[in-house]
């Protein structure tokens, strides 16, 4: 049994639940510079915070899961990526206080909304950053990060931070029009329309860097006749963003989130496969990466147990907020 396959789809499922779930919450903090009113505002916050906190489950099982099953991979990312995970943890932390503390404080509320759009964007953008400087190339020597304290840092990972903001900011005005109504699920429709253009333009231009700048992923996607399942994934991506733009116009409630998932999906799909078999790119593959298969097998366990616990009491909790938030209703009432 191929263990360390296996912990790397786990852990790529882990990483696309947290981007699902945590993405649209963090596009409310995104979204909050374009929607001033303070009762929208508040039904906005309140259509997540039944479920914000538990969605950052998926970022702790994503990153230890790494520590654990792929030691040699966290040792090389961790100092490569020093900046913009303290950024990240910061921002979440920052925000996960100012969700708390703006309904409590009445006469600083303004500042805890300011805490809450800092905190969101600086962890959209820290995401980004980061996915883009694996996507780039990390430099190792002998097993162990060679890069300087800001390698990270190039006009192509501030591109991809950028681009994950509004990623999930269509995902916070997807998931607005199924939670709203009225005048703000009328803007939200209006921002899930701009958005999910900008998207697909950006997902288009990282592809077209990745296939342009490293010939090992232009050979995959490039030669025919190999490569002709691949065109699968482009051609997925523009039926779906086709469908996330008909029913964003259409003015659907439930399925724009859907779709949106679908686009973030498929590119989440495409980077995997311009990179597989590495795990540091283009550097140390899965397997390098790896434990002992003893010990992957002993976690795998531990997976097998907690992973259908986790699903069920995500989805109770959905099932249970389930439907719209009305404006004289809140979860802090």
């Amino acid at each position: 049994m191929d263990y360390a396959l296996i912990w790397a789809a786990l852990i790529a499922i882990a990483v696309f639940a947290y981007v699902a779930l945590d993405g649209f919450d963090l596009g409310m903090g995104i979204l909050f510079p374009w929607i001033r009113e303070e009762k929208y505002r508040d039904r906005m916050v309140n259509s997540v915070a039944p479920v914000w906190d538990g969605n950052e489950t998926w970022l702790v099982l994503g990153g230890g899961g790494l520590l654990a099953v792929f030691p040699l991979a966290y040792s090389v990312l961790m100092p490569a990526l020093y900046m913009p995970v303290i950024a990240m943890l910061l921002g979440l932390i920052f925000r996960g206080v100012a969700f708390e503390f703006r309904f409590k404080s009445k006469a600083n509320k303004h500042w805890w909304d300011r805490a809450f759009m800092l905190g969101s964007m600086v962890a959209a953008l820290s995401q980004g950053i980061m996915l883009g400087a694996m996507l780039q190339g990390i430099e190792v020597t002998d097993r162990a990060y060679s890069g300087g304290w800001f390698d990270w840092l190039s006009p192509f990972t501030i591109f991809a931070g950028i681009a994950v903001c509004v990623g999930y900011a269509l995902l916070g005005a997807t998931w607005l029009v199924m939670k709203t109504d009225g005048p703000l699920q009328a803007r939200a429709y209006n921002y899930g329309r701009n958005s999910a253009i900008l998207l697909i333009l950006a997902i288009a231009t990282v592809s077209i860097y990745l296939v342009s700048s490293f010939e090992n992923v232009a050979e995959r996607w490039l030669t025919w006749p190999g490569s002709a399942v691949l065109w699968v994934v482009p051609f997925a991506l523009t039926l779906i963003g086709g469908g996330l733009l008909n029913s964003l116009t259409k003015q659907q409630e439930g399925r724009p989130y859907l779709w949106a998932l679908g686009v973030f999906l498929i590119a989440f799909v495409g980077f995997a496969v311009s990179i597989f078999p590495y795990l540091i790119p283009f550097e140390i593959t899965i397997w390098e990466a790896a434990g002992p298969d003893n010990s992957l097998a002993f976690l795998l366990v531990g997976a097998v147990v907690l992973l259908p616990i986790i699903f069920a009491y995500t989805g109770y909790t959905y099932w249970v907020f389930r439907g719209k938030v009305k404006e004289d209703s809140g979860y802090h009432d």
